[in-house]
């Protein structure tokens, strides 16, 4: 190599060199996982986890002008921070600010040097001068005495912030007699200790605490025999998560860690006041909640802070309670509402001489009241509202059943009810006169005034006949609302269904008939039969299914409860039910597999949220094909959900006279016990054997013999067999191999005979989304049963497969033909 050409080498070799110093000395090479004594970490450098799961650095969340030293994930979309250092000491100024190891310690100092977080250790060993901190693909930040010493110094998961993640524990030291604390941050952008918190206590229990002060839920204590905690029965039945609980001489804790290695969970102390366990979905790029307690958003104590109100049908929850406004919308605004409400006016008191300036009293019907009430002696409401007027102290009072209740000071934890739970009560809120409107004063009307009667009369002619002609154009415009419903004339919806003439199907809990409104859009009408109710216990019941919304839901739109006649009004699903186009297909194209499975993942969504997101647990007790409908889109809308408690004493007829349904009840329904939501679990899964099949599952056979294909399904799942022996023939063996191993295997899941051994919906849901894993089900033994007890048997198997086909369109055109008015007759049923 010439003079000229090595130049550069010459220039470049001691310029890397310097870099290599630099990087060996006091600054970080980039990557690394690794801080070594006289290292610092300064600006937007970070450390990195050898597997890439984690990185640590500075960061601010959201829009905050403060900055923190703090852990997070890498591999996710969205920042999720698991760790904070100095959650209550922030820096303005991340490039001035550094974090070292000094004198064996991690210390971060601001820009004017001076520290903000330490580790404080005192030991002899942690004046090392070899020391080294390094972060974990566990998300563990360890400092150590040296580069290949196992001896831990100091460790993050020992002093866990607001997130546990696994192989982490929360315990009690026995030996120092402390514990450790999950707590929430204060609100989204501030990660400074919260209000909420969760520590375990001596009693081998998990409590969740508000200001450290009172706790408002409880674990249960732990059951060695069980390996769960009483409380929460959940843990019996999963499968992502392995659970310990270590109780011996130096300390008691509880610790989880993750099957699959590359699923990410975590277990966070939510500044919502709710623990909530969460699994990443790459799929959709989100967090899927797995698991979270309190179940309600207002059951957490004191969320909605002094004179707010919790409601679980709005999105934010908290509101304030009339005339009261937010102390800090910019809190509310990051969900922190612990600050609560303030007074739009002062109170008068004591009040002066003009009765104008005296405190009035607003009236709050249907809620939960307020936490503290005092009882005072009176003998009426007057006198009830007489002893807090006298008392400045007093901020509301209620008078019910002849006890007078009355609250001091700021109001905690009321709730306004939803319109179907007529569980609340009222009360009346102190206000100042000027926030009260004054129901003596009527509003003033302005008189028309159009020179004579007659012009007047003329005027009012117009009006009355204008009025006439749009009640003529739109008949169904003159209804009544009730909360979210529409209150329909019985003599609407004979218009509307020209008379109930177009029937689009029936069963047990009466028939469906097509409507138009005026504004031309379509609705399926329900007339209900066998119902006794009273009129106004249909219609609390009907107010409660009519809060109900989401997506895989079919959406109530109103109801008419007319004398004896009841009905319901559904959006009308274009693509009717399910068993049309899964069953018989006479004149509809076969679902593909790719459309089965996400009807399948639609209606564990739709049950997911009724067992487990409504207010109180709804069962539906009837999930089968038919009860599955589809829009436009082929999206699934779980129907006629919450009608068991609409038809009462006499659902029992029903079940057992639906055609159909007996194949799908689960074996407690035969032996008399309480139903649980796990009866809809046993109902979902034999249905899923429907969507594999394409068939109903019990068949009979040109010999007069019995096709159940349910046990055959089972014993091939079992044995590990080829699946695609099990599908459609109409599909020609196009599925996912994949999927359909999950359908097979969630279908014998659902169907065990031990209901504590099925799986919930949301697992279900999580199964097929592919957050959870599913084991290898054994044979449920009911499925046996059914053979031992049913002449002339036969099951499914790989040579009568051939045939399938042909057997299948033969009784899917006979099932046709004998149920006009059921089945078949639901290609667009509502």
């Amino acid at each position: 190599m010439d003079g000229k050409s090595s130049s550069p080498w010459l220039f470049t070799l001691p310029s890397f060199l310097l870099c290599l110093s630099l990087c060996t000395t006091t600054r970080l090479c980039l990557g690394s996982d690794t801080i070594s004594a006289n290292q610092s970490l300064f600006g937007n450098q970070t450390l990195v986890s050898s597997g890439g799961n984690f990185e640590l650095g500075f960061f601010s969340p959201g829009n905050s002008s403060y900055s923190y030293i703090g852990i997070w994930y890498k591999k996710v979309s969205v920042p999720t921070f698991v760790w904070v250092a100095n959650r209550g000491n922030p820096v303005t100024d991340r490039s001035s600010a550094e974090l070292k190891i000094s004198g064996g310690n991690l210390v971060m100092v601001n820009e004017s040097r001076v520290p903000v977080w330490y580790t404080n250790l005192t030991t002899s060993s942690s004046g090392s001068s070899s020391a080294v901190a390094v972060l974990g693909d566990d998300g563990n930040f360890v400092l150590k005495e040296g580069p290949n010493s196992s001896v831990t110094l100091w460790q993050s998961f020992d002093h866990p912030t607001n997130t546990w993640l696994p192989g982490a524990k929360i315990g009690i030291d026995k030996r120092r007699n402390t514990s450790q604390l999950l707590t929430s941050w204060k609100n989204a952008e501030d990660p400074s200790i919260g209000l909420f918190s969760l520590q375990l206590e001596p009693s081998s229990e998990y409590f969740i605490w508000w200001n450290r002060s009172e706790h408002y839920w409880t674990s249960g204590v732990w059951d060695n025999q069980t390996k769960i905690f009483s409380l929460v029965p959940e843990m019996r039945l999963n499968y992502i998560y392995d659970f310990k609980y270590v109780d011996n001489e130096n300390e008691s804790y509880f610790t989880y860690s993750v099957r699959d290695a590359n699923t990410i969970s975590m277990f966070v102390m939510d500044l919502s006041g709710q623990i909530k366990q969460e699994s990443w979905l790459v799929s959709s790029g989100a967090w899927n909640l797995f698991w979270s307690q309190p179940r309600q958003q207002c059951e957490v104590y004191r969320l909605c802070g002094p004179f707010g109100v919790c409601s679980e049908s709005t999105d934010n929850f908290c509101s304030c309670l009339p005339g009261f406004s937010t102390s800090s919308p910019r809190d509310w605004n990051l969900s922190d509402w612990s600050g609560g409400c303030k007074r739009n006016s002062d109170l008068n008191c004591p009040a002066n001489a003009s009765n104008e300036q005296i405190d009035r009293f607003s009236l709050r019907s249907n809620v939960k009241l307020p936490e503290d009430p005092q009882s005072v002696v009176a003998g009426s409401d007057n006198e009830c509202q007489a002893a807090c007027l006298n008392n400045c102290s007093c901020t509301a009072y209620a008078f019910k059943d002849n006890n007078c209740s009355i609250w001091f000071g700021d109001l905690f934890n009321a709730q306004q009810l939803t319109q179907g739970d007529t569980s609340g009560s009222s009360f009346y809120l102190r206000l100042a006169a000027s926030d009260v409107e004054d129901p003596s004063k009527k509003s003033n009307v302005t008189a028309i005034v159009a020179g004579s009667v007659s012009a007047v009369v003329a005027m009012l002619a117009v009006v009355l006949f204008g009025i006439w002609r749009w009640r003529r154009r739109a008949t169904v415009t003159t209804k009544t609302v009730e909360g979210s419903l529409i209150a329909f004339a019985y003599r609407d919806l004979q218009v509307a269904t020209k008379n109930f003439s177009e029937k689009l199907g029936g069963g047990g809990f009466g028939s469906v008939f097509k409507g138009t409104l005026p504004d031309s859009s379509h609705i399926a009408v329900k007339k209900l039969e066998s119902i006794s109710q009273g009129e106004k216990q249909f219609r609390t019941e009907v107010s409660t299914i009519g809060t109900i919304q989401h997506v895989n839901l079919v959406r109530l739109r109103g109801f008419c409860s007319e004398g004896d006649n009841r009905l319901l009004v559904y959006d009308f699903m274009p693509n009717g039910s399910l068993d049309y186009h899964l069953l018989y297909r006479k004149d509809s194209k076969t679902l593909d597999w790719k459309t089965r499975y996400q009807i399948a993942l639609g209606t564990a969504r739709g049950l997911a949220y009724l067992h487990e997101k409504c207010r109180d647990c709804i069962i539906h007790c009837d999930i089968k094909p038919e009860n599955i409908l589809l829009d436009a889109e082929f999206c699934p809308k779980v129907a006629d959900f919450g009608l068991a408690k609409l038809v009462g004493r006499d659902f029992s007829r029903v079940l057992t006279t639906m055609r159909g349904t007996r194949g799908y009840l689960a074996p407690e329904w035969i032996s008399g016990v309480a139903i649980t939501a796990k009866a809809d679990v046993y109902s979902y899964g034999m249905m899923l054997f429907e969507f594999v099949s394409g068939r109903r599952n019990s068949e009979p056979s040109d010999n007069g013999a019995i096709r159940f294909f349910p046990t055959w399904a089972a014993s091939k799942i079992a044995e590990g067999g080829d699946l695609l022996d099990l599908l459609d023939p109409n599909l020609e063996t196009n599925a996912d191999a994949d999927e359909l191993t999950k359908i097979c295997r969630v279908a014998c899941w659902c169907v065990q005979d031990d209901e504590t051994r099925r799986p919930s919906m949301g697992q279900v849901v999580q199964i097929l989304e592919g957050v959870l894993d599913v084991n290898l089900p054994p044979i449920p033994r009911a499925l046996q049963l059914f053979v031992d007890n049913t002449e002339h048997v036969v099951f499914f198997t790989e040579s009568s497969s051939s045939n399938q086909s042909s057997q299948t369109k033969s009784n899917a055109s006979t099932a046709s033909s004998q149920n006009q008015n059921s089945s078949s007759s639901t290609k667009s049923r509502s």
